[in-house]
């Protein structure tokens, strides 16, 4: 049984110990360097506010773009991906349009998340249509090729994963982390779902609604969604402020900022990004959410 298959708390506990005797066997070798050898997922520089909501992160990165004819499950991708290896493997992110949309709508996301870190699939699902449930078949489908098939599969740590999506995209991450325990990390974005009760999905789980999101309105979906995930290792809810269910079509600094946040504080492991999420995010007059909802203190 891998760390990321257990129950949230025993997952926890596991990381904890293992973290601990990381930190001891970095002090035993070579003291002056535990503090950056005592988390192995920790990657990049110490993080500031300018430099995750700057468009690029400290990683140069690359895309390869992969066929619809070599893709099972899914249409077309792209995968973007750190270009050096000086730092090891990175976890692996899975990025899912809404419904009737391509690929294109969220492209903007995957390079600004690559450049942070990690190894980004976006794809085209296999139609527009496609439901939820299917959406979220096609995320774990995608995280199966990059992590099994693709050009860039050495730069992966398969125990890592994480999905992201938009609207119908954004239900199927809920799909997906249901099936797939072992994911860390979801971020549904206006996410959209007939299922309104995910009290099964254990993964770290942020939804960030739009206030005047007339598709999916955050009280029918994504504030539902974040009430009903009792199971998740943490949980969260961000409202944009006066922003409508197709702000993640575009490029957006508070989407960008707290989706990098949250996958790092979840998927590597890097309480450096904490900061960010707690104490939740300032709502009201001068700030661009209007509704903050988090986890405080995050485990």
């Amino acid at each position: 049984m891998t760390t990321s298959s257990l129950r949230p708390s025993r997952r926890r506990l596991v990381r904890a110990v293992a973290l601990a005797a990381l930190t001891a066997a970095a002090m035993a070798v070579v003291p002056g360097t535990a503090s950056a050898q005592a988390n192995p997922f920790q990657r990049g520089p110490n993080p500031t506010e300018a430099g995750i909501e700057a468009a690029r992160g400290p990683y140069a990165v690359a895309t390869d773009s992969v066929s619809g004819l070599a893709t099972p499950g899914f249409g077309s991708a792209e995968i973007t991906y750190p270009t050096s290896t000086a730092d090891g493997t990175f976890g692996v992110v899975a990025i899912s349009p809404g419904y009737t949309a391509s690929e294109s709508t969220i492209a903007w996301l995957r390079p600004r998340i690559a450049s942070q870190g990690f190894v980004v699939i976006s794809f085209n699902t296999q139609t527009t249509v496609d439901q939820p449930g299917q959406r979220g078949d096609q995320l774990l489908a995608a995280l199966d090729f990059a992590i099994q098939r693709s050009s860039v599969r050495a730069r992966i740590d398969p125990n890592r994963q994480a999905v992201v999506g938009h609207s119908m995209g954004g239900g199927g991450t809920l799909e997906a982390a249901a099936d797939r325990r072992s994911i860390e990390a979801v971020v549904g974005l206006t996410p959209w779902n007939l299922d309104k009760s995910w009290s099964e999905v254990d993964a770290a789980a942020l939804m960030i609604g739009a206030q005047r999101d007339t598709i999916a309105p955050p009280s029918q979906h994504a504030i539902p969604f974040h009430n009903s995930l009792t199971g998740a290792e943490e949980r969260a809810y961000l409202e944009l402020d006066g922003a409508s269910h197709f702000a993640p079509n575009t490029s957006n600094t508070e989407i960008a900022k707290y989706t990098i946040s949250w996958l790092k504080r979840f998927v590597d492991d890097d309480t450096r990004y904490t900061q960010f999420l707690c104490p939740a995010p300032s709502t009201g007059l001068g700030s661009d959410l209007s509704d903050a909802r988090v986890s405080c203190p995050l485990g």
